[in-house]
């Protein structure tokens, strides 16, 4: 059963590539420059924008937040909840909801293995 709380924190997380985030030309320009499609792009992005705001969790936090998002890639959720609620400054729709977190969770595991 999905965790409404869950679902909060993850479209907290992502709340760097929304449009209600303060504005930052420079943050913009980056977000639109890259397809959300393209693995490879996702993965730089994530890098630039998602990496720094994720490391100002605590470990267990952000150990707690890879948990939490590997259950529900492991299930096959679509995420639809997640991406129904957020504007983002993506130029295109992200075509695979699941592949998205999928890639997603790669990073943050790399970025909390990465910090200890």
């Amino acid at each position: 059963m999905r965790s409404r709380s869950s679902m909060v924190v993850l479209r907290s997380l992502l709340f760097v590539f929304d449009i209600e985030n303060t504005r930052n030309e420079e943050r913009e320009e980056i977000i639109v420059s890259k397809d959300v499609n393209d693995h490879d792009e996702l993965v730089e992005l994530f890098d630039i924008l998602l990496r720094p705001q994720f490391l100002i969790y605590t470990s267990s936090e952000r150990q707690k937040i890879i948990d939490m998002l590997e259950y529900y890639v492991s299930t096959g959720d679509d995420f639809d909840e997640v991406f129904t609620r957020i504007d983002t400054y993506f130029d295109d729709d992200v075509q695979d909801q699941h592949g998205f977190m999928k890639i997603l969770l790669e990073c943050l595991t790399r970025y909390q293995s990465d910090s200890k």
